[in-house]
């Protein structure tokens, strides 16, 4: 079976019709960093709220100010919104398709941390790199969850398509294939979120169950330039193409 990393993103979708379920690894092992976060959000202090969100205006903070305890929720799959989730286009697949993104694909929230895709979560705000109240978000999952997902991943193949900022919550520890993607010669960013989506909607599209089927599938746009490989990683490096 094939697991693949995935980042969050800053944006989100409000609303969701979703019964509440266990999150991955037990939504109790969440309590302490998830009322730090309700307490803020529902303390009325603006400008504590506005520091965890990332505003400037208060009015943007608005949408998120919600009691995540007793609220609307969603597939954490579905709630992202940003560059990569746009190229991913969940809400456009079919539903084995989508399926597939619930079950084998493994996001790296800023508040709930890894979760799995079908993880149904509320509509919240947390700016990368900020701590909830004194609780690091980094340090408190790596912390917690690093032995669990050892144990979850031990006989999955894992594509890790994360930003790298989210190594601090989680590092790999077995062998794991990751990408780079190269434009003209020069790493891209804004089109690496791009290409992340793509891969991980033609991985999906195509039900991949390997690594091994991974490195035989053809994506549009992309082609393989070298592959390196450093201890337990294998860095595939793609050209973008047009």
């Amino acid at each position: 079976m094939l697991t693949i990393l995935f980042s969050p993103s800053e944006g989100k979708h409000s609303g969701g019709n979703t019964q509440q379920q266990e999150l991955f690894g037990a939504t109790e092992a969440r309590k302490t960093i998830l009322e730090a976060y309700s307490s803020i959000v529902l303390s009325q202090n603006r400008a504590e709220i506005q520091e965890l969100f990332g505003f400037k205006k208060f009015s943007d903070c608005k949408p998120y100010i919600v009691d995540i305890f007793n609220t609307a929720l969603m597939p954490a799959i579905a709630r992202y919104d940003g560059v990569a989730y746009d190229y991913l286009q969940y809400k456009d697949q079919q539903s084995d398709t989508q399926s597939y993104l619930r079950e084998h694909t493994i996001i790296f929230s800023n508040l709930y941390g890894p979760i799995l895709g079908g993880d149904t979560i509320a509509n919240y705000k947390v700016k990368q790199g900020n701590s909830i109240g004194d609780i690091a978000p980094d340090k408190f999952y790596k912390d917690r969850f690093s032995y669990q997902l050892d144990l979850y991943l031990q006989d999955k193949d894992v594509l890790d398509l994360r930003a790298g900022y989210y190594d601090k919550f989680y590092k790999v520890t077995k062998p794991y294939t990751t990408l780079k993607f190269l434009k003209e010669g020069k790493v891209v960013s804004h089109w690496a979120k791009a290409y992340r989506g793509i891969v991980l909607r033609e991985v999906a599209k195509a039900g991949i169950d390997s690594l091994e089927a991974f490195n035989s599938l053809e994506i549009e746009g992309l082609s393989v330039h070298e592959i390196k490989k450093t201890k337990n990683k294998t860095e595939i490096v793609y050209n973008i193409v047009e």
